[in-house]
């Protein structure tokens, strides 16, 4: 496919469907984004090829915003995998009152548009997917964030089964800032770096946590910066991803342990909850002096591990 009419791209499209992208400017919200869709200036792109995210509502957030920053007649191409948004994709451009071609390769959905679209319906879908304070659990959040709409339970239970901590801290993984708005419970906490690679987290834990001695870090946390592998932190509490690309990927939270590993002092301890069935007792044991389960329920376990 040629990709000589597009300049940016959102999300990483597989290149078996779409070519090479590495030369082009990368939109998303994941690090290391180099530019941020939200404060794209409205036709101001050539071009743009986008993966889309598989919720409707961030899905359409992403489709509106894309067609709102592109210029009048560029292309918008647009994919999904059938079984992650992709089967709704004509459904979506529809209901953003646009025109588009359709066509199915390696069980992916493609859609050509040019846009421009509905001008009220893009203010609709770009209102429903923007951040907001959720009531129920008293957090700004946004849809496509990790359990942007409910606490997870893996946290819920590392909650319960956390006890006041101390010293210099980081969350690894952050997100909204559940586990980091917990461990600052303690006074006893000097201060916590707060990490995730979805800057819509970071931005929401900025008006989550604010605290003094809260910092916050955009930044991929299995490729932590060299000055943070100190082994100087006392504790770090996390959540680990496993799933990539909407597939199970367990190497993530193995690499969010060895990242653990590297920032964390002597005697330091880690904090872990994970679903159950996750391998990562084989990585813990050689990392850490002792490994710990504490607690095993409603399909998640707790660790504690020290270094």
């Amino acid at each position: 496919m040629d990709l000589a009419a597009y300049t940016h791209v959102y999300g990483a499209p597989p290149v078996e469907l779409v070519g090479e992208v590495a030369g082009l400017a990368q939109l998303s919200p994941f690090f290391p984004g180099a530019l941020v869709l939200e404060e794209t200036a409205a036709q101001s792109l050539d071009g743009l090829v986008m993966l889309a995210p598989p919720g409707t509502i961030e899905r359409r957030y992403a489709l509106a915003l894309a067609l709102r920053a592109l210029k009048p007649g560029a292309p918008l191409l647009v994919l999904a995998p059938k079984d992650k948004g992709g089967s709704r994709l004509a459904q979506d451009l529809t209901v953003l009152g646009c025109t588009f071609e359709e066509s199915a390769r390696r069980h992916h959905r493609l859609c050509l548009t040019q846009g421009p679209g509905d001008t009220d319906a893009l203010a609709t879908a770009i209102h429903e997917g923007a951040p907001r304070l959720d009531a129920t659990q008293g957090l700004w959040t946004q849809p496509g964030v990790f359990s942007w709409n409910r606490i997870d339970p893996g946290s819920a239970l590392l909650i319960a089964n956390m006890p006041p901590l101390a010293g210099r801290g980081a969350d690894l993984g952050c997100g909204l800032g559940v586990l980091s708005h917990a461990a600052l419970a303690s006074p006893k906490v000097k201060s916590l770096l707060m990490i995730d690679l979805d800057g819509r987290a970071i931005a929401c834990a900025k008006r989550n946590v604010a605290d003094e001695r809260a910092s916050f870090m955009w930044c991929d946390a299995r490729k932590i910066p060299k000055t943070l592998q100190t082994n100087a932190l006392d504790f770090i509490v996390m959540n680990p991803p496993f799933h990539e690309s909407g597939h199970e990927n367990q190497s993530l939270g193995q690499s969010f342990i060895q990242s653990a590993a590297a920032m964390l002092r002597t005697g330091g301890m880690l904090w872990l909850t994970a679903n159950r069935h996750l391998p990562y007792e084989p990585i813990l044991k050689p990392l850490f002096k002792r490994a710990t389960l504490i607690k095993e329920a409603g399909g998640f376990k707790i660790y504690q591990a020290q270094k």
